[in-house]
């Protein structure tokens, strides 16, 4: 038996996960973005935002290691003694390890993710460029794209001009990012705000939906850093000019997100296949990315049951070499390769340089 929450794959499923993954690297590598390769473990550090979840181990010198948990803040540390000036394209792939997995991850402890990030660009043409990319990933692998767009800079900006204290605020944050009004109401009855602070903070969780969230949310009293986040989300939305769906009340848990957060959905599938933002100054001075999970990515194309059959049975060696290059060949072992052929469904047979229809 194999760990919990862990998986093995059979050719069907095994095949199209490396089909995925393969076709994600060259559209990225389209793109300008570079492979980068990262090691599975590192340094255990209790400031990692997974830290608590993460898998431990200690060395032989005594040094406390944790299996890699995401990518983002990994690479960031790795790359700062390298990078120079300008901008930096790079992708990623491979496995990730928690030691306690959660219901978005769909329980796995063990799972596989595809992603970017630039560096070294900021403003809303690198915005669009990598939520452009977030559409173009789904697309490469057959799937129709719903992108949610939030701003968890606009909640925290408006919390912090609030004059609730500190812990309130988190609370409140998550309140928001829940949608829990009622919650909310109940949080901030509790503190003597201003009018205006309140009702903006109660107007938070209802900013959701289509391009016209963006008139509401400007047409309520902001901070003037608020203010500017939502100019370059608009001005982002219209260099992407695709629809998105906005989510303005999005308070993401990672704290390093500086400005736009966004995840994607595919219709009939509900939870998020990729997720990804824009981190300027927590781990780089300047950087976006996103990350796909394959996983999820493999349960929403549903894959299909039966093996795929070969389109040749090859008798020998020598018709393998000839055939392989044009055709997905399978080499014969046994005695009966009419047999095998029909209960294959595998339509052709070869020998040498003869190719022919079985039956």
């Amino acid at each position: 038996m194999i760990p919990e929450g862990t998986r093995f794959l059979l050719p069907p499923e095994a095949r199209l996960k490396a089909e995925l993954i393969g076709r994600l690297r060259e559209l990225f590598l389209r793109h300008g973005y570079e492979p980068v390769e990262l090691p599975a473990l590192e340094s255990y550090d209790p400031s990692h935002p997974l830290a608590q979840r993460a898998f431990k181990l200690v060395d032989k010198t005594g040094e406390v290691l944790a299996l890699r948990s995401e990518f983002t803040t990994l690479l960031a540390k790795l790359l700062r003694p390298h990078l120079g000036e300008g901008v930096h394209r790079f992708q990623y792939a491979g496995p990730l390890w928690l030691r306690e997995a959660d219901a978005e991850l769909g329980r796995l402890r063990e799972y596989t993710q595809v992603g970017l990030e630039l560096i070294g660009a900021t403003g809303p043409l690198a915005d669009a460029e990598v939520l452009h990319l977030a559409f173009a990933a789904l697309e490469a692998l057959g799937l129709e794209g719903v992108v949610e767009v939030g701003l968890p800079s606009l909640v925290g900006e408006v919390l912090k001009a609030s004059g609730l204290p500190e812990g309130a605020q988190q609370e409140a944050q998550r309140a928001i990012h829940r949608k829990n009004l009622p919650e909310l109401e109940a949080l901030l009855g509790r503190y003597p705000l201003p009018p205006e602070a309140r009702k903006t903070l109660l107007a938070l969780p209802d900013l959701y939906g289509e391009r016209e969230v963006l008139e509401e949310a400007k047409g309520l009293p902001l901070p003037e850093r608020a203010k500017r986040a939502l100019a370059d989300l608009e001005k982002t939305l219209e260099v992407l000019d695709r629809p998105v769906l906005l989510d303005l009340g999005m308070a993401r848990r990672y704290e390093y997100y500086s400005g736009i957060f966004f995840r994607a959905y595919t219709p009939g599938f509900g939870l998020p296949l990729l997720g990804g933002g824009r981190y300027d100054g927590a781990l780089l001075p300047q950087a976006a990315g996103f990350a796909l999970g394959v996983e999820r990515a493999l349960e929403a194309l549903r894959p299909p049951q039966k093996e795929e059959a070969p389109e040749v049975l090859a008798l020998d060696l020598k018709a393998l070499r000839r055939f392989a290059g044009e055709r997905r060949v399978e080499l014969f072992h046994g005695e009966d390769p009419v047999g095998y052929a029909q209960r294959r469904g595998i339509p052709f047979l070869a020998q040498g340089e003869r190719l022919w229809r079985v039956g």
